[in-house]
């Protein structure tokens, strides 16, 4: 027999009660079979426009490949942490091929990108420092800021003069400073002004840290993210990325300098208290590295492009209203979060999967569907995911 909530849990029974009467309580979809563009969740066949699977790399296969011959030889598990016995070669030939390919001295492989952001952050700064860090950064960074008991500082998104305002009532700050920035926005898809916070962090003597996780495979040569897409090679310490979204895998990983990576393996909690990924996976991350930087990369990478330009043109042409996005992140704002969970729900009934985000992902009033297209989209696929998208959202007056 299932356990019964006893007394001491039951106000979570109310706290899902509430979510339910506003509109913010949801059920997880199911997937059956793969990640791919049109698939099956929950009985149901949809264009999936749910999925950070940017260049199709989770069924590619190359990576199939490169993972089934990794159990082959070497099993399903590392069996311990890094600093004990579960360092493999194929861990460290990862780090140093993940290195090259971002122009970084060193590169350290966490168990996701959140554990990346959070225990670095933690992990390099204490109760004496001063963290500067724009509003809409990810919450991985968020946590990460109040575990490592630094003062925080938080700047208008994207504004670098309110940044550089923090930065100037700040500059005799006694212990180090870091000033901290996602390189694409998950919610809105737009791109911190790079080059500005570089000059800022380094007028001011910053750490300069970015989380490029939606830009890794998505911006720069070959994917390789916001600093070369920007031109900011040499002016980032810390950038942090991931091995879930375009890359195809699981994982998250932190590049920098040797002395970095060094400390890290010493300090971030994340690194020494966790399993380390089974060879599978990392032999499946070196595969698709491996073309990513190959001209198959490249063509991959532009195919993306060329779906999000097709798919945001075509919002707007159906009437929804542009949404500033800069990447394949294409937010549908609604505003009010009710609104927007029935047009998701009335959506996958007739056939797509674009989910509703609502508060406190983002803030009050301005809940969305957030919809990715992939490299991987079909053409008419698209074309019958943005007929349907237009015809529903003017059914429920969301547009005229």
């Amino acid at each position: 027999m299932p356990n019964a909530t006893r007394k001491q849990l039951a106000y979570l029974g109310t706290a899902l009660q509430e979510l339910k009467q506003q509109h913010r309580y949801f059920h997880l979809r199911v997937l059956a079979g793969e990640q791919k563009p049109v698939a099956t969740f929950d009985g149901r066949k949809v264009i999936n426009l749910s999925s950070n699977n940017y260049l199709g790399l989770a069924s590619h296969p190359k990576l199939r490949a490169a993972a089934l011959a990794a159990i082959r030889k070497y099993g399903v598990g590392a069996g311990a942490v890094r600093t004990i016995s579960g360092t493999m070669r194929i861990h460290m030939d990862l780090e140093r091929q993940i290195a090259r390919f971002k122009h970084t001295e060193a590169c350290v492989v966490f168990q996701s990108g959140f554990t990346a952001n959070a225990g670095t952050v933690a992990a390099i700064l204490g109760k004496d420092d001063l963290i500067i860090s724009d509003e809409l950064n990810h919450a991985s960074i968020i946590d990460g800021c109040r575990l490592s008991k630094a003062a925080i500082r938080v700047f208008k998104h994207k504004d670098a003069a309110d940044c550089a305002k923090i930065c100037e009532e700040t500059k005799d700050w006694p212990g180090h400073k870091l000033l901290i920035t996602d390189g694409v926005f998950s919610m809105d898809g737009d791109i911190a002004p790079l080059p500005s916070l570089c000059g800022l962090a380094e007028k001011y003597n910053c750490i300069m840290m970015v989380d490029d996780a939606h830009a890794s495979g998505v911006l720069g040569r070959n994917g390789r993210g916001t600093v070369d897409h920007l031109g900011c090679h040499g002016r980032v310490d810390i950038q942090v990325g991931t091995l879930s979204k375009a890359v195809g895998a699981m994982g998250g990983y932190v590049c920098g300098s040797q002395e970095l990576i060094e400390f890290l393996y010493h300090r971030a909690r994340p690194f020494l208290f966790s399993t380390s990924h089974p060879p599978s996976v990392a032999a499946t991350c070196q595969a698709a590295f491996t073309l990513l930087a190959s001209r198959g990369g490249a063509e991959l990478v532009e195919k993306l492009w060329e779906n999000t330009r097709y798919f945001q043109k075509g919002l707007t042409e159906q009437g929804f209203p542009p949404s500033g996005s800069e990447t394949p992140i294409s937010p549908i704002l609604v505003g009010e979060a009710a609104k927007a969970f029935e047009l998701t729900g009335e959506l996958f009934r007739q056939g797509v999967f674009a989910p509703a985000v609502g508060f406190p992902t983002v803030p009050e009033g301005k809940a969305r569907l957030r919809a990715i297209v992939t490299a991987t989209h079909a053409r008419k696929d698209l074309e019958k995911a943005l007929d349907t998208l237009g015809r529903v959202a003017r059914k429920l007056a969301i547009i005229h």
